[in-house]
């Protein structure tokens, strides 16, 4: 049957399938009671297994009346958000190549005229000054958190 993280996986896998939400809101005691195992075998699996890399997006409250979300991505077929992710972006993205990935979004209507205007004024930098210097480091980390945010299922 695999070991402990392979089946709470497996376990949040299925659950995610069967939803049409996109998501699943989960009580992480509760989880952990269901397989036997400390709360913290939970965050394991989900810090590791459900990583936006891999597709997935985990909100996460503590406390008593804590929940876990977890929130599959969109974006296609299965591994395709990570290539996205990996080839279009990577580490740096310079202001020419963020426009195009923008004009692709709006040509594909995933976005909007308005929402790409607005995703362009922001990556662009241009009223963005003083001593930073690696803009093209922030523009990718800014394109891949709404491409994130773009490809969550639950705000369809």
């Amino acid at each position: 049957m695999g070991n402990l993280a392979d089946r709470i996986e497996e376990y949040l896998k299925r659950v995610l399938e069967k939803t049409s939400e996109g998501y699943i809101v989960l009580q992480r005691s509760e989880l952990a009671g269901e397989f036997a195992c400390v709360p913290s075998q939970i965050n394991y699996v989900l810090d590791t297994r459900f990583t936006v890399e891999r597709g997935y997006l985990v909100e996460s409250r503590r406390g008593g009346g804590g929940y876990l979300r977890i929130i599959r991505l969109g974006l296609g077929l299965e591994g395709e958000y990570q290539q996205v992710m990996r080839q279009l972006i990577g580490d740096q993205l310079s202001r020419e190549r963020s426009s195009a990935l923008v004009d692709r979004l709006l040509d594909e209507e995933l976005v909007t005229t308005r929402e790409a205007a607005m995703i362009k004024s922001i990556v662009s930098g241009n009223d963005l000054s003083g001593e930073f210097r690696d803009w093209d480091m922030l523009r990718a980390r800014l394109m891949k958190n709404i491409l994130t945010t773009l490809s969550r299922d639950d705000l369809v």
